[in-house]
């Protein structure tokens, strides 16, 4: 992010906290309960999950030749490897004789993957290299035809992209947009994952994504663990496209007015959250970042990988104590909004209400499902 922005954007803040005024969109507004349903969910599985280029793994999850990563994402088995030329690809985790799952572990190194029913084998390439009882077996078996089924794949700026569909466009670049700035100076190319945790949410993935948009919420929900350390409802947002910047203020947001604009730094003064649609959110801190993966399963179920990054110089022993303290601390926090949205989705059916309110100040989570819709719109009319 340019010095220039930073120093805008704090100096707006700054403005809103000693006016005692917030961040305000124009009016608040309702929005329905159906967002959250069945329909509204294969919906979006089709116009967005599975046409949309998707944030799969962190570079540094495939760091050396042979490393592979086990996932299912959309209910598909995948199944990402660094080749022996050092290339990532990403296949269907699909053993192309019957049918059964070839890689059983979530990761490791292997320049060979056996399938575990009959023991074909393909290399990190997808290629099959071994058939056994071939010549009897499957006379004129053409190899070359039966390696693995690759999905779209990409190493770029850090991160493992992918798309679900076989032969469609990938483009990072353009996925990012105008982001496409501020997502490469955060250096995450220069990162390595300190940690993951793991879990399942009984929740749209919709209301996981919405827990993190706005600050109205800080005071209450996380009054014994950050409420304390950021300003009260209190943070400022801006549209690229579809994705969504979040600035959110930390209490001392005011010591700045007694320095040099100069030597404001935004990451120091504030948490940066970076929605990366339709389903990746960057936590942004003062020395590492926290990605915040939300995969959905159902309409009422989500998968969710919090991963902490942090500075491959800084990811030693010496520095370990301090990394842990702050992934726990911050899958503490995050736990506290999951909660939340669970409890939200028990509420669904139950009547009590056919719509939500969002504030003024709430004003990025109508704008994130403004995206949703659009999306869903411009593919209906592509298949009319």
């Amino acid at each position: 992010m340019q010095k220039s922005v930073e120093q805008a954007l704090l100096s707006e803040l700054i403005s809103l906290q000693e006016s005692g005024e917030q961040f305000l969109d124009e009016d608040w507004v309702t929005s329905p309960v159906t967002r959250y349903g069945e329909a509204q969910f294969q919906r979006e599985l089709s116009a967005i999950f599975r046409k949309e280029t998707l944030i799969a793994l962190h570079a540094s999850e495939l760091a050396a030749p042979g490393d592979f990563v086990t996932r299912r994402i959309l209910d598909l088995p995948l199944l990402f490897t660094r080749g022996t030329d050092s290339i990532v690809r990403c296949f269907l985790n699909v053993c192309r004789h019957r049918g059964a799952e070839l890689v059983g572990e979530q990761s490791g190194c292997k320049h060979r993957f056996t399938c575990p029913y009959h023991a074909w084998t393909f290399d990190t390439l997808g290629n099959l290299k071994g058939v056994p009882h071939r010549a009897s077996g499957f006379p004129g078996l053409d190899t070359e035809d039966m390696g693995l089924v690759s999905l779209p794949c990409e190493e770029r700026h850090g991160w493992i992209w992918f798309n679900t569909t076989p032969d469609s466009p990938l483009d990072p670049e353009a996925t990012l947009g105008d982001l496409r700035d501020d997502i490469i100076s955060l250096g995450f190319d220069e990162m390595q994952v300190f940690d993951v945790t793991t879990r399942h949410a009984k929740a749209n993935w919709k209301f996981l994504i919405e827990g993190g948009l706005e600050a109205y919420h800080f005071k209450v929900a996380h009054r014994d663990t950050i409420g304390a350390l950021f300003q009260n409802n209190l943070s400022s947002y801006q549209m690229f496209g579809d994705h969504i910047r979040s600035v959110l203020p930390r209490s001392h947001l005011q010591e700045l007015q007694g320095q040099a604009r100069e030597s404001w730094n935004i990451r120091q003064a504030s948490n940066l959250l970076y929605t990366i649609f339709p389903g990746s959110q960057f936590l942004v801190q003062a020395d590492h970042v926290v990605w915040v993966q939300v995969e959905p399963t159902s309409a009422d179920e989500s998968f969710l990988r919090l991963v902490t990054l942090v500075p491959s110089s800084e990811n030693t022993d010496a520095r370990a104590g301090y990394w842990r303290k702050n992934h726990d601390f911050t899958v503490e926090v995050l736990s506290e909004d999951f909660a939340i949205g669970e409890g939200i989705q028990r509420g669904v059916g139950s009547g009590a209400n056919t719509h939500f309110n969002i504030g003024r100040y709430e004003g990025a989570l109508q704008q994130f499902n403004r995206s949703v819709e659009s999306r869903i719109s411009e593919y209906s009319n592509e298949r009319s």
